[in-house]
C-alpha cells in the first residue's frame, strides 16, 4: 500500500470518527497530534484540513451530483470517502481525477456496502466530468 493510499485511509478514519462523535475534524486531528497519535503522513493532515476548509463547497457539489440521495441518507463511510475524493478532484493539483476516483473506490470497496462502489463511481465521475468541462 502506497503512502498516499495510507494517508487517505487515515484521513477517512479521522473524518469518520469526528463525524460520529459530532466533533470538528480539524479539532479531532489537533487532539490526536497533542496526544502523540498524529498521522505520520503529512498528506493525511492536508486531506483533513482541506476537506474541513472546503466542506460547504464539497457538500454542495455532492448534493448536486448525487441524484436522488441526500448527504444524510448516504452511509457515513461513503459520505466521507466522497468528501475526500471531491476535495482531491477540485483542489489537489498533483492528483489526477482518475486516481482520486480509483482510491475512493478501493476505500468503499473495502469498508462499505456492496452497492457503494457503483454509487461512488457515478457521483465522482460526474464531478470529474464537470470539473474538466469547467477547467
Amino acid at each position: 500500500m502506497g503512502a498516499r493510499t495510507k494517508a487517505r485511509k487515515r484521513a477517512l478514519d479521522v473524518l469518520f470518527a469526528a463525524e460520529m462523535r459530532g466533533e470538528d475534524a480539524v479539532a479531532a486531528l489537533d487532539a490526536a497530534t497533542a496526544a502523540g497519535e498524529a498521522p505520520n503522513n503529512p498528506y493525511t493532515t492536508t486531506l483533513v484540513r482541506g476537506v474541513a476548509e472546503h466542506r460547504e463547497e464539497i457538500d454542495a457539489t455532492l448534493t448536486a451530483h448525487a441524484q436522488g440521495w441526500t448527504l444524510a441518507r448516504m452511509p457515513a463511510v461513503d459520505r466521507n470517502v466522497l468528501r475526500l475524493a471531491v476535495w482531491e478532484i477540485l483542489h489537489a493539483e498533483d492528483v489526477d481525477s482518475a486516481v482520486a476516483i480509483s482510491e475512493a473506490l478501493t476505500l468503499v470497496g473495502d469498508l462499505s456496502t456492496d452497492d457503494s462502489p457503483g454509487f461512488v463511481n457515478g457521483v465522482l465521475s460526474a464531478v470529474a466530468r464537470d470539473q474538466r468541462s469547467a477547467g
